[in-house]
């Protein structure tokens, strides 16, 4: 279950693809074993890759010199966010500025998480992936600029936003934002079960000295007065 009712007008929503190590297409190995001793127990090893499901992209992951997960406040991985379901744009389109100011213009704050989708889903990095099939709207430099003007912290993605197009538009998009700091989560789910665009959302990795991205258990609490506006 996906969504529950937490009381007192509050609901949470669980944002994270699910895992599967037998069917998961990148690395994720986990081997248990009991640890023996006077007090036996299991203990796993996990053999994971850092960009695994649902996981949060920080500044290190496109230059060494930009801070990595445990160089980040707290601070940068939680907060108010505002889903974007962007409905005006045809099919493959890249998204600029006008049509940001068009959906979302008059609602972004500086940090906020902004989280851009679209009718035109798919499931990201799958063979469908820059196929006759694949509808998805397109990011590039000046989705980027327009973002980094708002000064937000954290732009995440649905299904229907494609961050696999080609390398000159991604590079581009990820060096314009995250040489300010700005981390990427990549890729969300269950975002059709929000039943509204403004929310508290929190996505927090473990701080591991040197580590470029994190697999984290992303979710939004629906009903926080000072979030929902």
């Amino acid at each position: 279950m996906s969504a529950c009712d937490l009381g007192n007008g509050l609901r949470v929503i669980d944002l994270t693809k699910q895992l599967d190590p037998e069917t998961e297409s990148r690395r994720c190995h986990l081997f248990r074993f009991n640890t023996g001793g006077p007090i036996p127990d299991f203990h796993t090893i996990m053999d994971l890759t850092s960009h695994l499901g649902t996981h949060v992209e920080c500044p290190y992951h496109h230059n060494d010199s930009w801070s990595d997960v445990q160089g980040l406040p707290i601070s940068t991985f939680m907060g108010r966010a505002i889903y974007v379901d962007i409905t005006h744009m045809e099919a493959n389109g890249k998204i600029m500025a006008e049509d940001l100011e068009k959906a979302c213009g008059d609602r972004i704050r500086e940090n906020d998480i902004v989280i851009l989708d679209s009718p035109y889903k798919i499931p990201p990095f799958t063979p469908l992936t820059n196929t006759p099939e694949d509808k998805r709207l397109v990011i590039g430099r000046e989705t980027a600029l327009w973002l980094k003007e708002k000064k937000v912290k954290c732009v995440g993605f649905g299904d229907g936003v494609s961050i696999e197009s080609n390398n000159t538009d991604v590079s581009a998009f990820h060096d314009v934002l995250m040489e300010v700091n700005v981390v990427f989560l990549e890729v969300l789910q269950n975002l059709e079960e929000l039943s509204t665009d403004t929310f508290f959302m929190s996505y927090a990795p473990i701080p591991i000295k040197g580590l470029d991205s994190c697999p984290i258990r992303a979710y939004a609490i629906e009903g926080l007065g000072e979030f929902s506006k």
